[in-house]
């Protein structure tokens, strides 16, 4: 998904945006890159991250970034920030984007003589792409909100220049920015967990397709918000860290009140409840307290040395980073009826390994209890799986298996608790080897959640949303 840090300080700001960007490494993409503009000029420092940590890919390059105002990203694809020179004066970009027109629009430009400078692969790069959109305006504001607009998908972004920072919310809301503030400072942030040990406060969350402009003493408001929202709901199921907040709402206790919610439409008889570490085990806790059950951890996460199992490109290394992360403890499995409570279901190829080892060390029965509903459909918004092929969901692919089936069908697929439905998950179930599996259903996640369905987006699940 990707996830943007930017700090404004009367002083330099170096330590602040350092250590804000490296808090959203969880979010488990290729590059990192910090910019900043000091009196002198603006300076850079882009790294590969796949195989290293952010902090020790960009403690070397510190002593040559200094200034008050900075901008930080972790990135899915593109090498960023940019630094752009234009009409409009020189600034520094970091996107959080998915451009499903990217190819009209570069044509576009193509064809009115621009050019592009940032390839890889052959493909544009969405963020040179963002902002050559904002520099056909006359400012800096109606070139964000001119991108805002000719873009189908998301893009949520922050501008570095010579007075401050712009940071802009994609339009329909789907990724986050929070606004933060401490004495002499203030800071944008996708994930609001970067702001407490930095000594920031939460002072705003940015609405759907709203911009503002970030100084040392304040930040002031340069296009509403509009009413219309989309929040991606997997941002509390998985990919954001326990200790952010979103809209107000905080992931661990949504993540406690998906398991409470599981837990209520549970019957099964078991020994103990784990979570598949790590955004499991918030659900599991909170399953376990609702049935006053053992909370027990028979897998335990080594992660000093291996990095995160989707950040590799071949499904055959993912597998065995999944696997060498976790190791089982026999002691606590052995003739014991287990059941997980985990995230989500994306491929089941890891999970099926996972299985398998508490069968081979004595587990009696496995249970397991995914925190959302089967994802059905891919993410058309924020580059959540990585699989090139609708096919490779577990949901999809059971469906497939099971049939060749139409939209109507897959919305019957989507329906808990229907005839197709159920056959899909047992499916999923024989497949993986589960004593049983049960889903969360979709009204559970959104009453715990705690917006209005129409405020999230959950097209993964059951196909709905809009551009």
């Amino acid at each position: 998904m990707g996830g943007l840090f930017g700090c404004v300080s009367k002083e330099d700001c170096l330590n602040d945006l350092f250590y804000g960007t490296d808090y959203h490494s969880h979010l488990g993409t290729r590059r990192g890159g910090l910019a900043v503009k000091n009196a002198a000029d603006f300076s850079r420092s882009i790294h590969n991250i796949e195989n290293d940590y952010f902090r020790s890919k960009f403690e070397p390059d510190l002593p040559k970034l200094h200034g008050n105002t900075g901008i930080g990203i972790i990135s899915d694809h593109d090498p960023q920030p940019l630094i752009i020179g234009s009409h409009l004066g020189t600034f520094a970009i970091v996107t959080v984007c998915k451009i499903h027109n990217i190819e009209d629009l570069a044509q576009t430009a193509l064809e009115n003589k621009m050019h592009f400078s940032e390839l890889s692969g052959g493909q544009t790069s969405p963020t040179e792409l963002v902002a050559m959109l904002i520099c056909e305006k006359g400012s800096f504001e109606e070139g964000i909100a001119h991108a805002q607009e000719v873009i189908i998908g998301s893009c949520s972004m922050l501008l570095l220049t010579k007075d401050g920072i712009y940071a802009a919310r994609d339009r329909l809301g789907r990724t986050p920015i929070a606004i933060g503030k401490k004495a002499d400072a203030h800071a944008a942030s996708s994930e609001t967990c970067a702001f407490p040990n930095l000594g920031y406060e939460i002072q705003d969350y940015l609405g759907p397709g709203e911009i503002v402009f970030l100084t040392a003493e304040g930040y002031e408001q340069r296009k509403k918000p509009q009413d219309k929202m989309q929040i991606c709901a997997f941002l509390w199921v998985y990919y954001g860290y326990p200790a952010s907040n979103y809209e107000g709402i905080n992931v661990e206790s949504v993540r406690n009140r998906c398991g409470r919610a599981l837990a209520k439409n549970d019957d099964v008889d078991i020994d103990f409840v784990a979570g598949i570490p790590d955004s499991g085990i918030g659900h599991a806790i909170g399953y376990a307290n609702e049935k006053k059950i053992p909370y027990v951890r028979p897998f335990v996460k080594y992660t000093p040395t291996w990095p995160r199992s989707f950040m590799p490109q071949s499904q055959s290394i993912r597998d065995l980073v999944a696997k060498m992360k976790l190791i089982p403890i026999r002691d606590l499995i052995d003739g014991k009826r287990v059941l997980f409570c985990e995230d989500s279901i994306v491929r089941g190829t890891q999970l099926k390994d996972n299985i398998q080892i508490l069968y081979d060390y004595g587990a009696k029965e496995v249970h397991m209890r995914p925190a959302c509903p089967t994802l059905i459909y891919r993410c058309e918004f924020l580059n959540f799986s990585q699989s090139r092929s609708t096919s490779d969901l577990a949901g999809r692919s059971a469906i497939e298996e099971l049939e060749r089936a139409d939209e109507t069908s897959l919305n019957e697929y989507a329906q808990a608790g229907s005839q197709r439905n159920q056959a899909m998950v047992d499916h999923i179930r024989k497949r993986l080897r589960l004593t049983t599996l049960k889903y969360q259903r979709l009204d559970d996640l959104v009453h715990a959640i705690g917006l209005p369905k129409d405020k999230l987006c959950t097209h993964c699940w059951d196909g709905s949303s809009y551009f």
